[in-house]
Order: C-alpha cells, then structure tokens, then sequence
C-alpha cells in the first residue's frame, strides 16, 4: 500500500480514537487494532503476525493517550483514584498474563475473542442505561483488585486498554455515574495498558517477519503516527464526554463497538 495513504489512514484512525478515548475511557484499541491489522495484511504480512502486531502496537499507544485523558478526567473531578490505583496495580499482573497467553494463540482465536467481547458488551451498556449522575459508587479494595486483574487479562487477549469491559462493570455493577465511570477507567487503563505491553515486547522479542522498526510486537513507526493524534484528540474528547449526558455516551459508545464486531467478524 502507498505510504503516503498508510499514514493518512493511521492519522484518521489516531483523531478518532483518540477522541473516543477521551469520551467512552477507553484506549481506542476498538478502532485501532482492526485498522493495524487490515493495513498489515495488506501489505504482505502473515494473519496471525498481524493481529499479534496491531494488538501490541495499539496497547503501546493507549498508554501515553490515556494517561492525556485522565488528567483530563482528572481536572473535572471524574476520577475516583481510590479505585483506579488498586484495579490499575492489579491489572499490571493481568496484562501480563493476558498479553502472554495471547502471544501464543492463532490470529483467529484473537480476533474472535475481539469481536464477540466488544458486541456483548454493548448490547449489555443499552440493556443497563445509566441516567443517575450523584451516585455513590459501591467497592472495596477486594474487588477493585479482582476487577482490575480480570480486565488486565481481557487487555492481554484482546488486544484493547479493557476499558470497553471497565466501563461497562463500574456503571451495571459498581454504580458509577457515567462520567465518573469514563474518568476512573481512563486512569485504571494507564497500568493495565502497560502490563499488556511488556508481555507483547518480550514475547514478540526477535519474530521473524516483523518490521524494522520493532521492539517485539510494537511497531514503533505507526506508534508514532497514532500517539502523535490519539494524545492531543484524547483531551478534546473529555470536553464532549462533559458536555455530553450520560445516556447519550453510552448509547454512542454501544453502536461503535457492535459496528467494529461486525468488521472484524466479516474480515475473517
């Protein structure tokens, strides 16, 4: 594929995820990785080489994008820390795990996993429609480190900051108000992301086929071309997710992941 085409592509992708990002408090992997992976396959890669790549690449970007979003969050008051830190602590070990197992499963197996995680869990954001805006959030350190563990697991295999499943757990199980929600998965993400990564790195350390410019499964030209939009984007979308009810954030949030699913399910 040209390359003039290919960075205009992953600019396109880095502003939209990147405002998403800062709207829904996920890492825009939902929209990343596919893109990653189509743009691979095209030029020649192997299938499973590629998914492995977008996932690794776009868990790398996620971080220093989510790390502009929660300050973001941060500065509105929309980030509980008190649950962020200790999910985000125990989502390190889970990334690990996560990104580990999925070094080692077939490309197919990845990207099923992807598309049918995300789909459920939009039918389950329309099916619980969260409208209180003061509520008081339940949770103990206990299950923030259970939580947080899980969704570094989920970051690991599917490739995403897990935010597309945090979200949804701290509004229909904890009681987040949805912005409180966005701000707190945001700040969680930033250590589940890492996590993730590293296993990618070590485990893609020294694959055939890969690009020049990698560290392990993270390709750090396209890292450059996506963290250069998804950083600034990230912000801008904290002032919509503010200027946005909670309702409508989920319903948006919903269609864009059932849309994504459907890509992925079709590419394979």
């Amino acid at each position: 594929m040209d390359p003039i085409l290919t960075i205009a592509l992953l600019a396109v992708t880095g502003i939209t995820a990147g405002t998403a990002s800062g709207l829904f408090g996920v890492g825009g992997g939902f929209l990343m990785t596919p893109v990653q992976y189509w743009l691979s396959l095209a030029g020649g890669m192997d299938n499973t080489l590629a998914t492995r790549l977008a996932f690794g690449t776009s868990l790398a970007v996620m971080i220093p994008t989510m790390i502009s979003g929660a300050m973001a969050h941060h500065s509105r008051g929309a980030v509980d820390w008190r649950a962020a830190f200790p999910m985000g602590c125990a989502a390190i070990f889970g990334g690990l795990a996560g990104g580990t197992l999925a070094a080692h499963l077939p490309g197919i197996v990845l990207r099923t996993f992807f598309a049918l995680l995300i789909m459920v869990m939009a039918v389950r954001m329309v099916w619980h429609i969260q409208s209180c805006e003061v509520c008081a959030p339940a949770g103990s350190l206990r299950i923030y480190i259970i939580v947080g563990f899980f969704i570094g697991i989920i970051s690991g295999i599917a490739g995403i900051g897990g935010g597309v499943l945090l979200v949804p757990v701290l509004v229909i199980l904890l009681g987040y108000p949805m912005h409180k929600a966005v701000g707190t998965a945001s700040a969680c993400l930033i250590f589940s992301s890492a996590g993730a990564v590293m296993a990618y790195i070590i485990n893609g350390w020294g694959v055939a086929g890969l690009p020049a410019y990698s560290i392990g499964y993270v390709d750090l030209v396209t890292f450059a071309i996506l963290a250069a939009t998804t950083i600034p984007l990230a912000r801008f979308g904290v002032r919509c997710a503010h200027g946005c009810s909670g309702r409508n954030l989920q319903i948006i949030f919903a269609g864009v992941q059932i849309l994504i699913g459907v890509l992925m399910l079709v590419e394979m």
